[in-house]
């Protein structure tokens, strides 16, 4: 099935011209080898062998880092398969879409030298168009985001309907109210982090200064909320509930749980969760009275009318 991808052309886009002009898109990461015969299909394979080569070069990063970066590193050079899509903003609120026709390949030397092969479709996308659900998640953390999801809202586009997208649709979302509000109590968590609860004891994962732990990709699913207690001793994943399914929040939780357990976790480190809600879930209860590292918050919404 054809994969839909958002890349970023580097920092701020600022190679997003060359590669339109060059019929490419590409990655670097400081990794300055050929990586040809160095892509297995299992991207667990891969970044057990270059993460540590990933703090070997860069040796201020954390292995929070290291596994987001080789983990899409991966995804450019294997995981994306010809004939996939990809859309690139250029930088000035359009998005580049463009088709995938080539595997691997290295260019020693050069601008995002681990590249793969583009045509370039006669289109831009503006981001004023995408539905909100399409524009956050082709605004998330990192060089690759998946939103295959919305394969029909950007096939619309590609067929040149340039109106608004229409919200997808999600059949694990039980609440679409709790869904739109959730959504916008996640930009308050990350605007007011400090003045939580959470705060006290976590800070949201940054690197270099920028944050990392809001979205935060795997090949797995997109963390809500990673975040790192101010020991560095716990990592937390932070999950809003977001309308879905209790089923589903309380097993995609422990998933990513156990992917950070797996993958990203310091030998002196463990890993907590925290599934946030707005009304009492007696299901998300029973599931989580039979752990004991995974806590339920609800959140408050407090309005108040002044009369002048």
């Amino acid at each position: 099935m054809k994969k839909y991808y958002r890349i970023m052309l580097g920092s701020k886009s600022r190679y997003a011209e060359e590669c339109f002009k060059g019929n490419f898109i590409g990655a670097d990461y400081g990794i300055r080898n050929d990586l040809k015969e160095n892509l297995p299909e299992n991207w667990k394979l891969f970044n057990a062998k270059y993460i540590p080569v990933y703090l070997s070069e860069n040796s201020n990063k954390t292995k929070v880092a290291a596994g987001l970066s080789c983990g899409q590193l991966w995804t450019i050079c294997k995981g994306i398969k010809i004939g996939d899509i990809v859309i690139c903003p250029d930088g000035s609120g359009f998005y580049y879409v463009g088709e995938v026709t080539s595997d691997y390949y290295f260019v020693q030397g050069e601008t995002l030298p681990h590249r793969r092969n583009v045509k370039w479709l006669n289109i831009k996308i503006e981001r004023m168009n995408m539905s909100d659900e399409l524009k956050n998640s082709t605004g998330a953390i990192g060089t690759v985001s998946d939103i295959t999801k919305y394969a029909d809202e950007i096939e619309k586009f590609i067929q040149g309907d340039n109106t608004k997208g229409k919200k997808a649709t999600d059949e694990t979302i039980e609440d679409p109210t709790a869904f739109a509000m959730e959504k916008h109590l996640e930009e308050f968590l990350i605007e007011n982090w400090s003045q939580t609860e959470l705060g006290k004891n976590y800070d949201i994962f940054t690197e270099d200064g920028e944050i990392i732990g809001q979205q935060y990709d795997t090949e797995i699913g997109t963390i809500d909320i990673l975040a790192i207690s101010k020991d560095k001793k716990t990592l937390l994943v932070v999950e809003l509930k977001k309308g879905r399914a209790s089923d589903v929040v309380v097993g995609q939780i422990q998933r990513y749980m156990g992917f950070i357990k797996e993958e990203l976790l310091e030998p002196h480190q463990d890993v907590k969760g925290i599934i946030i809600a707005l009304d009492d879930d007696k299901r998300i209860k029973y599931a989580l009275s039979v752990t004991n590292n995974i806590e339920f918050y609800r959140y408050k919404i407090d309005f108040k009318l002044i009369k002048n």
